[in-house]
């Protein structure tokens, strides 16, 4: 285990999130725009129950035993992630193909990509669900690709706890890829080194909330210290313990953390409410946060009906983030304030 000084982290309230990729867009324009970093996604939100990016992620291994021994892992290829298609926009908008041409990709056929399993839920009609699960990397505590790695180019800073990978003494080994459970490294083909989410240190060095978080339309994510006791990440993972992270049974202590998500209820064959019975099964919200969620759940139902009974619930106010600022634990700098060094 790598021990810091401080822990950034965040935590996503699933039950706010709407699928519209603002987060995903945010972290690509910023970060992800040099050649070989097309087809990177450090931000993705996929459906679930679905395979996700990339595909089957949590069938490639990775991450650590119960007694603290390495798991073997899977190397995720550029076809599991999904390849950055070029489409046919020529042919489209300048050609002769009238409106029996429609828009595709070139070349052959794609066989998966990175949200290609959007909104498709599981359940039968009338009780099908689905959510969507925001995921970058989690600059876990016991970082995996960290002790993977044998050149010693993967660090977690101490002040901040953040995971960056140093390009400088990276020689594109890929054993990190294999440690990540949560496969959240990319190897950019071009400059022959890996790279992933970056937590958007540079503006947390300047008090600016990252990118995803601030310019979430649905106020899902919450940024800051661990040990902030008078700001939304400890009360929502350490006081009321309704935010949990995704797959503990990794091994990595993630410092991503996530609101569980709440659902209607169940129909009957003949159309009745059954209130009792979950829309999403307790059993598949277990496999990805571990038995705390039913806790977390608990929870969360006992605040809502406090609040609809007109009582105060400080857990609610904070999800309901009635000021998008205080949910950044400090980091609420507007970036257009500051004079951005480009290199």
């Amino acid at each position: 285990m790598t021990e810091t000084t401080r822990q950034l982290a965040m935590v996503l309230d699933l039950n706010k999130c709407i699928g519209c990729q603002t987060c995903t867009i945010a972290c690509k324009r910023l970060w992800t725009r040099d050649e070989g970093m097309e087809y990177m996604w450090w931000n993705t939100v996929n459906t679930r129950p679905g395979k996700g990016t990339p595909r089957g992620w949590e069938q490639m291994g990775g991450g650590f035993e119960a007694d603290g021994r390495a798991r073997p892992g899977k190397m995720p290829s550029r076809t599991d992630f999904g390849e950055a298609w070029e489409f046919n926009q020529q042919e489209v908008l300048f050609e002769a193909g009238g409106p029996k041409t429609h828009l595709k990709p070139n070349g052959e056929s794609p066989q998966w990509g990175p949200n290609w399993d959007e909104d498709q839920g599981g359940g039968d009609y009338p009780n099908s669900f689905f959510f969507y699960l925001p995921r970058i990397c989690n600059h876990c505590t016991h970082p995996a690709c960290l002790e993977a790695c044998p050149r010693n180019a993967i660090e977690k800073r101490d002040d901040d706890g953040i995971v960056l990978i140093n390009e400088d003494r990276c020689r594109g080994y890929r054993f990190c890829m294999e440690a990540c459970p949560y496969k959240k490294i990319y190897f950019n083909h071009s400059e022959k080194v890996s790279q992933k989410c970056i937590f958007c240190f540079p503006r947390i060095e300047q008090g600016v909330a990252n990118a995803c978080a601030r310019q979430c339309p649905g106020r899902v994510r919450f940024v800051g210290y661990r040990d902030d006791e008078d700001a939304p990440i400890y009360k929502l993972v350490d006081k009321w313990k309704v935010a949990i992270p995704l797959h503990p049974e990794y091994g990595t202590e993630p410092n991503v953390f996530y609101v569980p998500p709440l659902a209607p209820p169940r129909y009957g064959k003949d159309g009745s409410v059954e209130p009792s019975e979950p829309r999403i099964p307790d059993e598949y919200l277990i496999s990805l946060f571990g038995p705390v969620v039913m806790d977390a759940l608990a929870i969360l139902h006992e605040e809502m009906e406090k609040k609809r009974a007109g009582e105060p619930s400080e857990l609610m106010d904070l999800l309901i983030a009635y000021r998008w600022r205080e949910m950044f634990g400090g980091f609420d700098r507007d970036p257009a304030e500051i004079e951005w060094r480009r290199s």
